[in-house]
């Protein structure tokens, strides 16, 4: 396994105790970092930060990215225990109600744009003056496919993440002298508990469009991620990197 150099650094990963959250801490602490994963799940949570501290610095947070008031207090946590913060991977969220448009419920809308949308204007939102006082930092946001394609009967998710990479654009441009670089991933079908509850006809679909034929590693995706996290990125801001088998056509 390839290692950046994270010497030094501190971390947040958010929706850090599974999937390709636990998959970026884990290869940020291999690679010299100091993580504090932000989860909902206080069980998972504990767990995670159990496993990983015998890799390195490893704080967890229980925090619901969602509210901002959560994420705020999760910060001087995380303040408290590293320092000082040089990368943020906003990772939460939560997987599509999958339905026709038209049956979605004012509270399943709700909740995707809450978990998927602005959870990623608050992690940014928090970290953000940190990072230009110390005139440092990598932003990623951890968006979909489903974001720049748009996914029939998930629509909310994919509203949602299509207004992540907007964002991101956005920000990502905004930021670009500052040494703050700001950039997302679009993952699809990658094999982690965050699709269990989306498996069978939705993912046959899914699959269906990845000429690479298969699921994704929740590892494949972390090294992209760990790669837009690292010093080695200077040059990309506002930018949105496929992780998708081939799906994408962008």
């Amino acid at each position: 396994m390839h290692k950046y150099d994270f010497a030094g650094r501190s971390a947040i990963v958010t929706g850090g105790a599974r999937g390709i959250g636990y998959a970026v801490a884990e290869r940020l602490l291999d690679s010299g970092a100091a993580v504090s994963l932000w989860d909902i799940d206080e069980t998972a949570l504990d767990k995670a930060v159990e496993a990983l501290s015998a890799k390195g610095e490893a704080h967890g947070a229980l925090c619901d990215v969602g509210d901002w008031p959560a994420q705020e207090r999760a910060l001087r946590e995380t303040l408290d225990r590293l320092g000082r913060v040089d990368v943020m991977i906003a990772n939460a969220g939560i997987v599509g109600i999958i339905k026709p448009a038209w049956e979605y419920t004012l509270e399943d809308w709700d909740s995707l744009i809450r978990a998927d949308l602005s959870g990623v204007f608050y992690s940014c939102k928090a970290v953000v003056p940190h990072m230009l006082e110390t005139g440092y930092g990598r932003i990623v946001v951890v968006s979909s496919i489903a974001g720049l394609e748009g996914a029939p009967n998930n629509a909310a998710y994919s509203a949602a993440k299509a207004g992540a990479i907007g964002y991101v654009k956005a920000i990502g441009k905004e930021l670009a002298k500052s040494n703050v670089l700001v950039n997302a991933v679009a993952p699809s079908g990658i094999d982690t508990p965050f699709i269990d509850d989306v498996r069978g006809p939705y993912m046959d679909f899914v699959l269906s469009r990845m000429p690479i034929g298969r699921l994704g590693r929740a590892e494949e995706t972390a090294s992209l991620i760990c790669w837009l996290a690292s010093e080695e990125n200077s040059f990309s801001s506002g930018a949105v990197f496929d992780s998708s088998g081939g799906r994408a056509v962008y």
